[in-house]
């Protein structure tokens, strides 16, 4: 049965099961949400296929940076704005994918709402069908950001009626006496010297440790 542990740290086959229910609902949801904009049906599939992994991100890991509402929703939309503006300015379409690609990542950077999916939905405002390119930038908005707010939406209310923090805050803990508390800077430092970024936010990595090491001296003081 190892082999079948998540291999995210932390989660659980109970996490995974309420995740399963709250993606089938959410993009259930946007599906819906596209049926009413009277959207082709070779076009709903391209257009719903970035909300699948938006989905995976919001129910399956809602502490990740990259799974937040603003995430989300502004992650999902201004990549949109970035890809249909690729395709209007690029004549050639596998420049503007590119470009619209590489685009978006930095906007979303810019903007604090990193956010994977996005790349897809930068991807489809050039590569999409008829109605994709006859929305231009509208396509941002509908069906984008009211798929991506109706998802963060739900995703908000779900985990509200669970046990995890959706918009995520870190629960720290106050210091143990006599341990050396590793100050927000020190994370930095510790980062900067690993030259690498981790799916995880720095209060949450300052949080884990504050909580390892309680766990840690509960342990020592039953030895």
């Amino acid at each position: 049965m190892r082999l079948f542990k998540p291999i995210l740290a932390g989660g659980s086959l109970p996490d995974r099961l309420l995740a399963c229910l709250g993606a089938t609902i959410g993009i259930g949801l946007t599906m819906l949400i596209c049926g009413r904009l009277h959207l082709g049906a070779a076009d709903l599939p391209i257009i719903v296929a970035p909300l699948g992994a938006s989905a995976v991100l919001a129910f399956a890991v809602p502490a990740s940076p990259l799974a937040q509402p603003w995430s989300v929703i502004g992650g999902n939309t201004v990549s949109a704005v970035v890809g249909v503006a690729a395709w209007r300015l690029i004549p050639d379409v596998t420049v503007a994918a590119a470009v619209a690609v590489g685009g978006a990542i930095l906007v979303m950077s810019l903007l604090r709402c990193l956010h994977p999916p996005g790349g897809a939905a930068a991807l489809t405002a050039v590569i999409g069908g008829p109605a994709v390119h006859t929305a231009g930038f509208a396509f941002a908005l509908a069906p984008v950001a009211l798929n991506s707010l109706a998802l963060a939406m739900l995703a908000i209310v779900f985990h509200r009626a669970g046990r995890h923090s959706y918009p995520h805050v870190p629960v720290a803990l106050p210091p143990l006496p006599g341990r050396l508390h590793v100050q927000p800077a020190d994370i930095d430092a510790a980062l900067d010297d690993m030259h690498e970024s981790f799916d995880i936010a720095r209060e949450d990595l300052d949080a884990l440790l504050d909580h390892a090491a309680r766990h840690a001296a509960e342990r020592q003081a039953g030895s």
